[in-house]
């Protein structure tokens, strides 16, 4: 069974090989196609995939390709993982936001915004090729902003698109381990939007156990979203928010400490991960090694600025190891081998929340098997988050419709209308601000 991977030199890959090489099941993958149009990238990963493939037996065959078709062709699952603009955009994106002094995350408010104009055209490209070259491929959409990216694809691919993002999945496990509770045997009751969901239930054996966590500030203290958020505006929730939603919750202090004199998120992973395609690529040098030390310093730094601003104190060892492979292959297995699975993950509402439209992609529980995911049944959201949810997503629309019509005046109005986002006239600037510094964006007009 053939995997291509789009973004085949991403950093991340070796995480999904990794996960490859420990399935010993019958119709596992047995053929890796990476494409990437920068070869240095794409020979710095394969060199990490062949020093971990090394002493594994039957390990599937990687093959690189800087020709999106070729890479395409044959393909049974196709990943996307492209980073359009690179981290050097991202890193743009904060410069323009905290200029303005707005949020400059790379999925939430400006930044989010200003990543999926220039994102969503070259995701559409890819799914009308997709649908061309590889009309019975899935596709597993691990692009930011996932929900969007997700969305876009579907209007070309339908049910065949499935985003995925391991936020959810750290989260529910994190909660079960507190609960003391087998992560694997805990159904968690999760809904929104992808980086903007609330886990509503822990049900272990049967029984609701969420309220007892609530209940107890001191168990609350185990978890890293209680010590990001508090227990006491936890309680008064009565859910577990993702933890994306600290950027909507304690807005003003992400913006100082995103906004602050050391480098930005962007312009640190631009740098770091800029020193390792440098080291894998020099004769001689442990490329596996080196991407270790690298992933490692960028799992231990995820998010720290808000877990600074909140007191949250570091990561637990148990969340430096990534997820969202783990989840890709999950996903997989459901598909390919009918192994059925319940996973969180990005797909068309078709009624569950009823707030939105059908069409919609929203991030919920989904029952997954040969014929793909679909959404299970989902109480309504409270009030609150449904108004949340239903803004966003209304951004979202107005992201999609100013890429699909190239009106720069849709594209103010996206940003204008986001909930962190106060005003017309910071949208304008924005919108001038991203155009001047992204040549992708020139087709706002």
């Amino acid at each position: 069974m053939r995997l291509t991977i789009v973004g085949g030199g991403g950093f991340r890959v070796p995480l999904v090989y990794g996960a490859l090489l420990g399935d010993r099941a019958e119709g596992r993958v047995s053929e890796v196609v990476l494409y990437d149009p920068d070869p240095d990238r794409l020979s710095a990963v394969t060199r990490v995939l062949a020093e971990q493939a090394a002493d594994v037996p039957d390990a599937p065959a990687v093959t690189a390709t800087t020709d999106l078709d070729t890479a395409l062709r044959g393909a049974r699952f196709v990943f996307s993982a492209i980073r359009v603009g690179g981290l050097e955009g991202r890193a743009r994106d904060e410069r323009v936001a905290f200029a303005e002094g707005v949020l400059g995350q790379e999925t939430v408010g400006a930044g989010g915004i200003a990543y999926g104009l220039r994102t969503v055209p070259v995701a559409v490209d890819l799914a009308r090729r997709v649908a061309r070259l590889a009309p019975d491929a899935w596709v597993i959409n691990f692009t930011n902003p996932a929900g969007l990216v997700t969305e876009a694809m579907s209007r070309h691919l339908g049910d065949r698109v499935i985003g995925i993002c391991d936020s959810p999945v750290g989260l529910g496990r994190r909660v079960a381990r507190a609960l003391g509770a087998d992560p694997g045997r805990a159904a968690i009751d999760y809904a929104g939007l992808n980086h903007l969901g609330w886990v509503r239930a822990v049900r272990i054996d049967g029984r609701d156990q969420l309220p007892r966590l609530l209940a107890d500030p001191e168990l609350l203290g185990t978890v890293e979203e209680g010590r990001l958020f508090g227990a006491d505006w936890l309680r008064e929730l009565g859910a577990v928010p993702n933890e994306y939603l600290h950027y909507y919750y304690f807005h003003r202090e992400a913006v100082r400490a995103g906004a602050g004199p050391g480098p930005t998120r962007g312009a640190f992973l631009h740098r770091q991960q800029g020193r390792f395609y440098e080291e894998a690529r020099r004769p001689g040098t442990g490329a596996l090694a080196a991407w270790e030390r690298t992933r490692a310093e960028r799992e231990a730094t995820y998010m720290a600025e808000n877990r600074e601003s909140a007191g949250a104190g570091d990561r637990e060892p148990e969340d430096l190891s990534g997820g969202y492979e783990k989840v890709a292959l999950a996903l997989m297995r459901a598909i390919a081998r009918d192994e059925r699975a319940t996973l969180i993950l990005n797909v068309r509402n078709r009624g569950t929340l009823a707030a939105l439209d059908a069409e919609a992609v929203v991030e919920v529980p989904c029952l997954v098997g040969a014929n793909g995911a679909r959404p299970m049944a989902a109480d309504p959201l409270p009030a609150h988050a449904t108004a949340l949810v239903c803004a966003v997503k209304a951004v979202e629309r107005e992201v999609l419709a100013a890429a699909e019509t190239g009106s720069r005046a849709t594209a103010v109005k996206a940003f204008a209308l986001h909930p962190l986002i106060d005003s017309v006239d910071v949208a304008r600037r924005l919108v001038d601000g991203y155009t001047a510094v992204h040549p992708g964006l020139a087709y706002l007009r």
